[in-house]
This record gives C-alpha cells, sequence and structure tokens, in this order.
C-alpha cells in the first residue's frame, strides 16, 4: 500500500469515534477544490512504510476507536481488503473515504469496513465538471448502488463548491438521494487552499438549503 501521511488523532473522521486516517496515495480525479493535492499522483511512492504504520497502530490499540483509510483515493490500492483485515484483527473499526471511483474494490471491502464516508461531487450527468474525468459520475452511481445493497453504516456527503455546481444540480440529488432511501445529506464547506491562506466559498442562501430541505434533512459542515 502506497501511504502519503498519516493524522494520528482526529475526532471528525469517523462519527463518535476517536480515530487515525492513513491517507493512501493516488487518485484519478481532479477536484478543482481538492483538500489534498498532494495526494493526486499514482505515481508517487508514498512517505510512510506500511509496516511503520502497522506498528504506530499497535502502539494505539485501546487508545484508538477507529481507523479510516483516506487518500486520495484508497480503493486504487490493490491490497486494500488485506491491509484493513490486519487493522481490523488489532480490535479497530475500520472507515473509507471515497469517491466510488473503483466499484469492483468498494464490493470487495464492503464486508470488512465498518462505515463509509461516501462523496458525491454533483449531479451523476455533471459529475466530469467537478472532477475532470470522463467517466467519475457513471462510477459513483455504480458504487452507490452496491454501497446501498451493503449492511454498512454510510453518510452521504457533497463539498458545496458553487463556482462547479449549479442550483438545479443540487436539487437533482436531493431528489435522488430521496428515491434511494437517503433520509440525511450532508453538505460541506468548500474550502480552497492557496499560499495566501484559506478561502471559503459562500455556501447556497438560505432559501435553496430550505428548497432542499424539503426533500431530505441536510446537515451543513462548517471546517
Amino acid at each position: 500500500m502506497k501511504i502519503g501521511g498519516v493524522l494520528k488523532f482526529s475526532t471528525l473522521d469517523y462519527p463518535g469515534k476517536l480515530s487515525a486516517i492513513v491517507f493512501c496515495q493516488g487518485c484519478p480525479n481532479r477536484c478543482i477544490y481538492c483538500h489534498n493535492p498532494d495526494f493526486l499522483d499514482t505515481t508517487a511512492a508514498g512517505n510512510v512504510d506500511l509496516q511503520d504504520f502497522l506498528e504506530f497502530l499497535e502502539t494505539r490499540i485501546e487508545k484508538l476507536e477507529a481507523i479510516v483509510f483516506s487518500g486520495g483515493e484508497p480503493l486504487l490500492q490493490p491490497d486494500l481488503p488485506e491491509v484493513m483485515k490486519t487493522v481490523k484483527k488489532f480490535g479497530f473499526l475500520i472507515g473509507l473515504h471515497t469517491s466510488g471511483v473503483v466499484p469492483d474494490m468498494l464490493q470487495d471491502v464492503l464486508n470488512i469496513i465498518d462505515w463509509v464516508g461516501f462523496d458525491i461531487k454533483t449531479s451523476f450527468q455533471n459529475y466530469h465538471k467537478v472532477t475532470r474525468l470522463p467517466s467519475s459520475g457513471i462510477l459513483a452511481e455504480k458504487s452507490l448502488n452496491k454501497l446501498l445493497s451493503a449492511n454498512v453504516n454510510f453518510e452521504v456527503r457533497t463539498t458545496l463548491d458553487l463556482r462547479n455546481i449549479e442550483e438545479q444540480d443540487l436539487y437533482e440529488v436531493a431528489k435522488f438521494l430521496k428515491n434511494k432511501g437517503i433520509k440525511k445529506w450532508v453538505l460541506q464547506e468548500c474550502i480552497l487552499r492557496n499560499n495566501d491562506g484559506n478561502f471559503k466559498i459562500p455556501l447556497p442562501d438560505q432559501r435553496v438549503l430550505s428548497n432542499i430541505a424539503q426533500y431530505i434533512s441536510i446537515e451543513i459542515r462548517r471546517e
């Protein structure tokens, strides 16, 4: 497994649990608002040795409750199922942050993981505007359907980059999620990071949020 970095402690990345985050190296998407651009390169070797990471986890048994595989895109890692199984033997819950870009690998880990944070970028037909990957919407919808068929806790969330997500896209996603039986949708504040600091993209106005809430319960998550 190529590991770009490790966050040794988090209270935010697995709901209600103390966790550590392993950032897997590589992602096929090129989202305009990507928070972890250092982890995009699929050819990079990574910065953390897998054995060193596992030895670190042994020191956190009974101190942490969950380990979350994030990225980059964890589903690109061919040994992801085996690494997850090894981590689970330590007694940790297993979390996954994913855009669902590799549906077959998601299927392979659904019987291992305990919780998924599933990113929906925008309406599926307009995915390419955000990810700059032509097939990403088709792959994400396929992965979401696999997740819905599994007995795994999850949340669906969307980063609100209103430069590239139109109001109509939000309504379409809300209706789609409602039709799938999903009861809550997490809308995340979009923060652009550059050398001059952080810049927050404005959230939709209250009228839009109220209209969306007619279809599905929403949570606005600010950083």
